[in-house]
């Protein structure tokens, strides 16, 4: 019993906070509650569509061949075509949207979210609630991060605009 037995208490912890998270951003469902026109547009033009917006398609290009599932890849796409971005670093200091996947280490996400508030690059953290440890790390990013910030599950949005800071949980 001892390593299955783990594993299934494992995964009904997960599946419990998973539950919690779900009534945590029940507000947010659709945007409502959302009273930033900024992460507004975001969750009706970015979040919602399940299709890729027309224009160019290298990023989700690159987070699909990385392993990235379908869907956070279509909203990321979405993201950069919304928001005008027209280059991207995929765990890289380069562009205007860091892309930072799970298999980058806790060190090299830091200073890769420091260099992104030095140049006003957005970024996006994938994965922000897959592990414990990913989650204290984002929760950490959040907390220090001095303007607009997403969590919509798949992805930890940190936006180095001149927005307050606040922080919305989709």
């Amino acid at each position: 019993m001892g390593s299955a037995g783990h594993r299934f208490g494992q995964r009904l912890a997960e599946r419990l906070a998973a539950v919690r998270s779900r009534f945590v951003r029940a507000r947010h469902f659709r945007g409502h509650g959302v009273h930033s026109p900024f992460v507004y547009a975001l969750v009706r033009e970015v979040f919602m569509r399940s299709a890729l917006m027309p224009g160019d398609r290298a990023l989700f290009r690159a987070l699909r061949e990385s392993g990235v599932a379908e869907r956070p890849a279509v909203q990321l796409q979405n993201l950069a075509i919304h928001e005008g971005y027209r280059a991207f670093g995929l765990n890289r200091a380069e562009g205007e949207l860091y892309v930072l996947t799970r298999e980058l280490p806790h060190a090299e996400v830091l200073a890769l979210v420091g260099r992104a508030v030095e140049t006003g690059a957005a970024v996006a953290v994938l994965e922000p609630c897959r592990g414990r440890e990913r989650q204290l790390l984002c929760r950490q990013l959040v907390a220090a991060h001095g303007s607009t910030s997403v969590d919509n599950r798949a992805c930890l949005l940190l936006f180095n605009n001149r927005l307050p800071k606040q922080h919305f949980m989709l």
